[in-house]
């Protein structure tokens, strides 16, 4: 396998969680909600939707909820099926729910080293609760188990008092400090997607780059910055309602189809020059991996990695290998005369 020909970000629509974060999307927006997460759709539906014929190539898919995605009461099977049709997945988690994780890892190897946990380290949560040990267990089931794992810290300001107490607990637990994001405000009314903080965003890079993290030093990089640059969103990757299954180039962008009609192929179309983002918020996904060819970024695999303080890493080869590659290596050749016709039909149609 090796190389990835798109790059899939699948949206779990449940707002259900087992914890209570003062930087979460959904509690800003008021969508939290406990109920119980139902499931939207057939195995045998997923297995045609995620089917590499319609898909073009093997993908790299990335399964977020909007709470807590080890919820979703098919995760397993669901995961299980899209590593039947050949792909990488990502499953976005807080690390708590160990009767999934553990049946995650029963998947067989072959299958089970193409997945990635990315492990949200909700340090203040795991305070007050007093499960830091039980975190931290499960992320070492993971790695013992042969799959790869990402340890990712969202900073707060109220966490900052505790910058020493977090490089510790990571650092003895799993060999490494944590990568570090950006938090950021999804309520500004001026629409600016702002750094989610009392601190001026120089202060608060001077804060948390204590961490020497990839992911951080990459992302303060382009945070305000909007992107103006030809983008293959849309046409290398594509943000997907698992619910609905509307398909969006990425976080933004007109409807390009639905996942789950299976009487037409998907119409991979590019975003262009089109972004409506007041910058690429997630960038550290869309832009590493590929989709502005000409913007210079360390790869996925750099800003999710660590080596270990025994010279082990948080990354198996099959994942670090896929990790390592940018989409246009599997994608045909891109001209200036196929984007400006790809910004025309965009604008029309």
């Amino acid at each position: 396998m090796g190389k990835i020909k798109r790059y899939l970000d699948c949206h779990i629509p449940i707002t259900t969680c087992n914890l209570k974060c003062s930087y979460c999307y959904i509690a800003q927006l008021d969508q939290f909600k406990m109920e119980p997460p139902k499931v939207f759709h057939t195995l045998d539906e997923e297995r045609r939707a995620f089917s590499q014929k319609r898909l073009g190539g093997p993908c790299l898919v990335n399964l977020c909820a909007g709470g807590e995605t080890l919820l979703y009461p098919e995760i397993v099977n669901l995961v299980r099926v899209i590593l039947e049709n050949g792909h990488y997945v990502m499953v976005v988690t807080n690390g708590l729910l160990t009767k999934k994780i553990e049946e995650l890892l029963e998947i067989d190897y072959e299958l089970r080293k193409r997945i990635f946990f990315k492990f949200s380290f909700h340090y203040l949560e795991l305070k007050r609760l007093n499960l830091f040990e039980q975190y931290f267990s499960n992320i070492n089931k993971v790695r013992r188990a042969g799959a790869s794992f990402t340890c990712e810290l969202t900073p707060c300001d109220e966490e900052i008092e505790f910058i020493e107490d977090i490089k510790k607990k990571c650092m003895d637990n799993l060999g490494a400090w944590p990568q570090v994001t950006i938090a950021r405000s999804d309520i500004d009314p001026d629409h600016r997607i702002p750094h989610l903080s009392k601190l001026s965003f120089e202060d608060y890079i001077n804060t948390w780059k204590v961490f020497d993290s990839n992911l951080f030093n990459e992302k303060i990089r382009f945070f305000y910055q909007k992107r103006t640059e030809f983008c293959y969103a849309g046409d290398w990757s594509l943000f997907v309602d698992l619910e609905s299954g509307g398909i969006t180039p990425c976080n933004c962008g007109k409807r390009i189809g639905n996942f789950y009609d299976f009487s037409k192929p998907i119409k991979f179309r590019a975003i262009g020059n089109n972004c409506s983002l007041a910058h690429c918020f997630n960038g550290h996904s869309w832009l590493s991996l590929g989709d502005i060819p000409e913007f210079e970024i360390k790869t996925y695999a750099e800003l999710r990695n660590r080596k270990c303080a025994d010279g082990s890493e948080w990354l198996n080869e099959t994942i670090k290998e896929a990790f390592s590659s940018k989409l246009v290596e599997e994608n045909e050749e891109y001209s200036k005369w196929k984007k400006a016709i790809t910004n025309i039909c965009y604008r029309h149609f």
